[in-house]
């Protein structure tokens, strides 16, 4: 068995666990796991420094929970837009592949709760008839492996599903959606690694929310990542409590890019069963937005998106750096407030084709065989 393995071995699952490690009431404790159940494993329970801290909030189940459950279990209608159990196909050239329902430690946030820990509804068993409907479809030319966490499987079972993606012909892009650098990083190992060079190209997007995630420990399992080949981006979510100040954010997305994690998204937290209590009011993440463009580098800037409700897609906003415009004139502001006149080019307008007429023919000669006959 290896360390990893050995560590997710001893994660606090339990209802006794959760009484006895964070002062959770009994009942209360068999609910909240009844609802969505724990994992946090040795290495992220670590990294909490107080009761109620951002890695806290994100790894212990809350009470609030339980009184938020009449939200919707599905808010991006996945499950409708899945033709196979194991795929959802919403963009037009690329799915998601769910591969495991498990996870090295369970958000509490989490969007697919519904079924992510429950290997009834995300089952290798459905490996195969992803395979088949991506072979299937040759409009598909990108391939996001979900779950669950695609690192908890094995190297051995990861490869044959990375192996089945590139014997299709018309896929061109594999992507692992994976926790695992922020929450377990011992997984990944130069084994690993190099199973993936095997396959490219692959890349890894990832999920770290606060500057306390970005550890020596996760560091190494990103740069490893980045020297086996793999592009590395991040996925942040926003959360009250959590990220929800553009100090943290900016520390946050600055610690990234020296860890090789180029940020990727930040998302306004789904409208999620068991999840309103992280949610933020929207103008929050235009607020953010607006103390990252011009004070630090563009690198460190990512898309804030919603992912609309109902399977909408993602959708990005930004802050509006349009003060107004005519055909002339864009007046605009910079991140100081600064106004600034842009003169646009005003395009001369072409004139219209002359139209066409239509050709002038000579009448014809009318035949004249009867008049012949008679002068012969």
């Amino acid at each position: 068995m290896e360390y990893w393995q050995t560590l997710l071995r001893e994660s606090i699952e339990s209802k006794d666990q959760l009484v006895e490690r964070f002062g959770i009431k009994p009942e209360v404790a068999e609910r909240l796991n009844e609802f969505f159940q724990t994992r946090i494993n040795p290495y992220y329970l670590s990294l909490i420094r107080y009761p109620g801290d951002p890695i806290w909030l994100q790894a212990v189940p809350d009470e609030l929970e339980l009184s938020d459950i009449d939200a919707p279990e599905d808010p991006l209608n996945e499950d409708a837009m899945s033709p196979v159990p194991s795929i959802t196909h919403r963009y037009p050239d690329r799915v998601l592949f769910l591969v495991t329902s498990q996870c090295s430690m369970y958000c509490r946030f989490c969007t697919r709760k519904r079924k992510v820990g429950d290997s009834s509804k995300i089952s290798m068993k459905y490996i195969q008839e992803g395979l088949d409907y991506i072979a299937a479809h040759p409009e598909v030319r990108d391939v996001i492996l979900s779950g669950g966490d695609p690192l908890t499987l094995t190297d051995f079972m990861l490869e044959k599903i990375l192996k089945g993606l590139r014997e299709i012909p018309h896929v061109e892009i594999i992507r692992l959606g994976t926790k695992i650098p922020c929450v377990l990083p011992q997984r990944v190992t130069p084994q690993l690694c190099d199973m993936i060079k095997k396959y490219h190209p692959i890349y890894v997007n990832t999920h770290f929310n606060h500057p306390w995630e970005c550890t020596p420990e996760a560091k190494l399992a990103c740069e490893m990542l980045a020297d086996a080949g793999c592009p590395v981006g991040n996925q942040m979510v926003l959360m009250k409590g959590v990220n929800d100040d553009a100090m943290v954010v900016k520390e946050l997305m600055q610690k990234l890019l020296a860890m090789r994690v180029r940020p990727y998204y930040i998302y306004q937290a789904d409208i999620t069963k068991g999840a309103n209590h992280f949610r933020t009011p929207v103008k929050t993440g235009l607020e953010i937005m607006d103390k990252l463009r011009g004070w630090t580098s563009g690198l460190a800037i990512p898309h804030y998106v919603i992912d609309a409700p109902g399977g909408g897609g993602k959708i990005p906003l930004q802050p509006n750096y349009v003060i107004s415009h005519d055909e002339n004139t864009w007046v605009l502001r910079n991140y100081k407030y600064d106004i600034y006149n842009y003169p646009d080019v005003v395009e001369e307008q072409k004139p219209e084709p002359p139209k066409r007429r239509k050709p002038i023919r000579a009448p014809r000669k009318k035949k004249v065989f009867a008049k012949q006959k008679d002068a012969i």
